[in-house]
C-alpha cells in the first residue's frame, strides 16, 4: 500500500482589502455572525487529510487574528510581506520543517471553500503535482486596449476563472518561489502563473461558483442576502425557570456571580437566567427542555456551572446550520437590583453564545411584593430566543444530525 500523502494547506490573510470598503482588513470582518477569516480556515482546520494550516497574516493583526479563528487548529501564524506572492513564500518556508507532500494555498477572503473542493484539489495535486480549481466563464469577454475600444473576443469555450485552493508539490512550489525571488520576480498574482513561468503543467479541476472572493462592499451585502435565504426557518421559543433561596452569600444570575445575602437552592448553581435561556432555545429548536438534557438526578450536574448548559444549547444550533438571531432574558425580583449589573449579565450571555451583544437583551421587574418573588423567597426568570434554521422538514435526531 502506497504511504498517504502529507498535506498542508497555507491561509493567506496578510492584505489590507482596501477594494472593501470602510471597517479594516475584509479577512476580519463577519458574514453571517463569522468572521471571513473563520470561515475560510475552517474548512481546513476540520478536514481529516490536513495536518497543518499556516496562516500568515500582517503583523499588526495579531490580536484581531487571534480573535477571529479562536478554537481552530492551525500553526502559529508567520509574518506575510508586501505581496501576496512573497506572503505564500513566506508560509512555504514555515512549512518546509513539517516536509508536507502536498501544500494547499488559499486565500482568506474566500470565506465558502468546502471540504469537497479540498478533497478534490488534494487527489488533484497528487495525480499531476500542479493543479487549480475552476469554474467556466458565462458571460462573453472582450480584450480592450488603452482607450477602452475592444480590440478581440476570446473563445468562451476556453477561458476559466482560476480560483483557490491551488495545490502542489511542496518541495516543487518552494523551488518556484525561490527561484523568483533570486531572479526578482515579484508580479505574480497567483501561484499557478508563478508555476507556469517556473516550466510547471498546471492542471485544472472542478471548482465551485459559491467558492468566490469577498472584494467590495457589494461582494459582502450580496453574500449575506445568500446567507440569510438560506436560513429561512425563523423559530421563537420560551423559557421559564423559579430557584427558592437557601444559605449562601451569593446568587449566580446570567453568568455573573453576584453578591446577596442568600443563595440558591438547586442542583446546579441555580441560575435562573442561564437555565431559562437554555429551555427557550431547546424549545425553538423543538428538542425537549433542560431536564431531558441534564437530568437533576445525575449527580454529575450537582453544582455544575449553568455555563456549559447555555454552550450545550447554542451548539444545538450550529449543529443544524442554523443561528441564534435574539437572546431576550427578563429577571423577576425584589433583590438583588438587576439593573447596575444588566450590562455585564449581557457581555457575559454574549460570551457564552458567541452571540454579540446587541442580540442580548437582560430584562428586570419586581412582582409589587407579591407572591414568593415579592416575599424575597427566590426569583423567577423568562426568555425568548429567536433562531435562524435552514428549512429542512426530515428532522432531527438526539445527536443534532439530520434523520
Amino acid at each position: 500500500m502506497p504511504k498517504p500523502e502529507r498535506t498542508a494547506a497555507i491561509l493567506v490573510a496578510a492584505g489590507r482589502g482596501l477594494r472593501a470598503g470602510a471597517g479594516g482588513p475584509k479577512q476580519y470582518r463577519t458574514i453571517g455572525g463569522q468572521t471571513v477569516i473563520y470561515r475560510a480556515m475552517e474548512a481546513f482546520s476540520g478536514h481529516p487529510d490536513v495536518f497543518a494550516v499556516q496562516p500568515v497574516v500582517n503583523p499588526d493583526d495579531t490580536a484581531l487574528f487571534d480573535e477571529a479563528v479562536a478554537g481552530l487548529r492551525h500553526r502559529p501564524p508567520t509574518p506575510g510581506g508586501a505581496t501576496r506572492q512573497a506572503s505564500v513564500h513566506a508560509g512555504l518556508e514555515a512549512l518546509a520543517s513539517e516536509k508536507p507532500d502536498i501544500v494547499l494555498i488559499h486565500d482568506a477572503a474566500r470565506p465558502f471553500v468546502t471540504a469537497a473542493v479540498i478533497s478534490r484539489a488534494i487527489a488533484a495535486a497528487g495525480r499531476t503535482g500542479a493543479a487549480i480549481p475552476v469554474i467556466p466563464v458565462t458571460d462573453t469577454i472582450k480584450l480592450t486596449g488603452d482607450a477602452g475600444d475592444v480590440e478581440a473576443t476570446p473563445e468562451r469555450a476556453r477561458l476559466r476563472i482560476a480560483q483557490t485552493p491551488q495545490a502542489f508539490r511542496f518541495d516543487v512550489i518552494l523551488e518556484a518561489h525561490r527561484r523568483a525571488a533570486r531572479d526578482g520576480r515579484s508580479d505574480f498574482t497567483d501561484d499557478a502563473a508563478l508555476a507556469e513561468w517556473a516550466g510547471l503543467t498546471v492542471a485544472t479541476f472542478e471548482g465551485d461558483a459559491a467558492n468566490m472572493k469577498l472584494t467590495t462592499p457589494e461582494d459582502f451585502v450580496r453574500e449575506e442576502a445568500r446567507l440569510a435565504s438560506q436560513l429561512g426557518d425563523i423559530r421563537t421559543g420560551t423559557g421559564y425557570d423559579v430557584h427558592a433561596f437557601g444559605d449562601g452569600d451569593h446568587v449566580m444570575i446570567c453568568g455573573v456571580r453576584v453578591p446577596h445575602t442568600k443563595g440558591f437552592l438547586a442542583h446546579s448553581d441555580g441560575d435562573v437566567g442561564l437555565h431559562a435561556l437554555v429551555d427557550a432555545i431547546l424549545g425553538a429548536l423543538a428538542d425537549g427542555d433542560i431536564g431531558s438534557h441534564f437530568p437533576p438526578s445525575e449527580a454529575k450536574w450537582k453544582g455544575a456551572s449553568s455555563d456549559q448548559f447555555l454552550k450545550y444549547a447554542v451548539e444545538r444550533v450550529t449543529a443544524r446550520g442554523g443561528r441564534i438571531a435574539n437572546l431576550e432574558v427578563t429577571l423577576i425580583c425584589e433583590r438583588p437590583k438587576i439593573g447596575p449589573l444588566r450590562d455585564t449579565m449581557r457581555a457575559k450571555i454574549a460570551e457564552i453564545s458567541g452571540v454579540h451583544v446587541s442580540r442580548v437583551a437582560v430584562k428586570a421587574t419586581t412582582s409589587e411584593r407579591l407572591g414568593f418573588t415579592g416575599r424575597e423567597e427566590g426569583i423567577a426568570a423568562t426568555a425568548s430566543a429567536t433562531v435562524r434554521l435552514p428549512w429542512d422538514d426530515k428532522g432531527w435526531d438526539d445527536k443534532g444530525r439530520s434523520a
